[in-house]
């Protein structure tokens, strides 16, 4: 009965005209996004950060959240159309979705992903509403030793986020907690890498960062390839599947989306990896495995329910354990902490009406996304027209206005500039920057609970062994490096017996 009184809390903070408006605004933009190859919703949350200070809190958290789940939902638009995914969580939707298309039954293969998204979106809001409280409840037993060694935990899990060398991720991770610390600390009150920058001594904001990463660093990289506009398949009629079709629609969507919700969890899962899981699945328990690849309805349903279920359910490690599983749950947090709010176990029962109106207005969302992305399927299909030649300058104009609105300091803007520099260095390289504004994040967490662990300890390190709840984050942690460790070193010494043999 509490969840069901919370979740008519959530309704009623959701349905508020405000929150309503701000959650269509998101979701609608999120479309958007996810339409158009070569953005993302990363890079869009990233340059609206400035934005949600003049919202409230729960407003700015549901139109962020909207943007990031509405994206997965117009990635399968382009995936479907165009062959090209807007969303790289899309990538499988492309080898049935296209195929499908390319048969006449592109309005069948839209209406899939809408239906097997918005069912694999209730089914997550009522698992985050249930298991959310759950496990923010057992979070409250946390001390400082635990919170630091779950922190740690999620550094190290970071590195799956990158896809190419560890060693890059690592030094992306090295670098993010070092740009956490700057500024004057707060114990010793000594200034730390403000290069004797008094703008320097509060850090640089978060936003600024991200923005500068994501936001121009993305727009840089797009322009360098020269992406443009491509024809794409405009008979989309039969919007509505038959029943033959919603039966061989509905088992795939719900392993899809048990799968993705799993995945969502955990660090380094995230819709990607969903997607591709549940496509796998799918296609190995298939009486005839030779149908994907060449317009199998359930290479439609189960991808796209897993990275529907997936988006949703990474809110909660962020809001029960404030442990981002994701970038896009790194700029949440980013979002809480500029209205001055933490995520962790005390966030529900502190802000109750944050997080139930987020919950609810999830299912709110994903009912807007059903309507939005099949009757106006041509407008969205329409937006492949737009030259990119114009939109990116306008992304620019926006990352720029958006950064000196935060402290109005030129300052800022220049910051933002390198670190989009920096962004576009870094796809180059090879190296991810998603780790490294993971580490910008946790870092300075990290540090401020191992001061207050071994405050209380009296400086004995001990405390993290002697906690079961630390002790097993940190067997998890060595868990997970060692399987990130093994295989290097298994590859090393064979090809130095290789050597030696030859």
């Amino acid at each position: 009965m509490d969840v069901l009184s919370n979740l008519g809390l959530g309704f009623a903070v959701a349905l508020d005209p405000l929150n309503l408006l701000y959650g269509f605004l998101g979701v609608l933009l999120g479309t958007a996004i996810g339409v158009l190859p070569g953005l993302g919703p990363v890079a869009t949350i990233s340059i609206l950060l400035p934005v949600t200070f003049t919202l409230q809190p729960q407003s700015a958290i549901i139109m962020l959240a909207g943007i990031y789940y509405g994206a997965a939902y117009g990635g399968s638009t382009t995936a479907i159309l165009v062959n090209l995914p807007g969303e790289s969580s899309s990538v499988v939707t492309t080898l049935d979705g296209y195929q499908m298309a390319r048969q006449g039954k592109a309005g069948l293969a839209l209406a899939t992903a809408a239906l097997s998204s918005f069912m694999a979106g209730t089914i997550a809001t009522f698992i985050i509403a249930f298991a959310a409280p759950t496990v923010a409840e057992f979070a409250l037993d946390f001390g400082p030793a635990d919170y630091c060694s779950l922190m740690v935990f999620g550094l190290v899990a970071a590195v799956i986020l990158a896809h190419g060398s560890v060693i890059k991720a690592i030094g992306m991770i090295l670098t993010g907690i070092l740009l956490g610390t700057m500024g004057i600390d707060v114990n010793s009150s000594l200034p730390r890498f403000t290069f004797g920058v008094p703008q320097f001594g509060d850090g640089i904001d978060f936003a600024v960062i991200a923005m500068g990463i994501f936001g121009i660093g993305e727009t840089i990289t797009n322009l360098a390839r020269g992406t443009e506009a491509r024809e794409y398949v405009k008979n989309y009629r039969g919007l509505w599947p038959s029943p033959h079709d919603l039966k061989a629609i509905v088992r795939p969507a719900l392993r899809g989306t048990g799968l993705g919700a799993a995945l969502g969890i955990l660090p380094g899962g995230g819709p990607v990896l969903a997607s591709f899981s549940a496509y796998a699945l799918e296609k190995k328990i298939a009486a005839e495995p030779d149908r994907f690849g060449r317009g199998a309805i359930e290479g439609v349903a189960a991808p796209e329910a897993a990275n529907n279920a997936a988006s949703q359910t990474a809110f909660i490690p962020l809001l029960t354990l404030g442990l981002p599983a994701s970038p896009v749950m790194a700029l949440m947090i980013g979002a809480l902490m500029m209205h001055g709010l933490y995520a962790g176990p005390q966030l529900i029962a502190q802000k109750p009406e944050l997080f139930w109106g987020l919950v609810a207005s999830m299912w709110i969302g994903n009912l807007m996304l059903v309507v939005l992305n099949l009757p106006l399927v041509g407008m969205w299909a329409k937006l492949l027209t737009v030259p990119y030649r114009l939109l990116y300058p306008s992304i620019l104009l926006i990352c720029c206005i958006g950064v000196y609105s935060i402290r109005n300091d030129a300052l800022d803007v220049i910051v933002a500039s390198v670190f989009g520099l920096v962004g576009y260095v870094m796809t180059r390289l090879q190296c991810e920057p998603a780790p490294l504004l993971l580490g910008f994040i946790l870092g300075p967490l990290i540090e401020e609970n191992l001061r207050r662990a071994l405050l209380i300890s009296h400086g004995s390190p001990s405390v993290f062994f002697t906690r079961p709840i630390s002790l097993t984050f940190l067997i998890l942690t060595a868990i997970v490096v060692a399987i990130l460790v093994l295989p290097v070193i298994r590859s090393g010494r064979a090809r130095v017996f290789a050597e030696e043999t030859n």
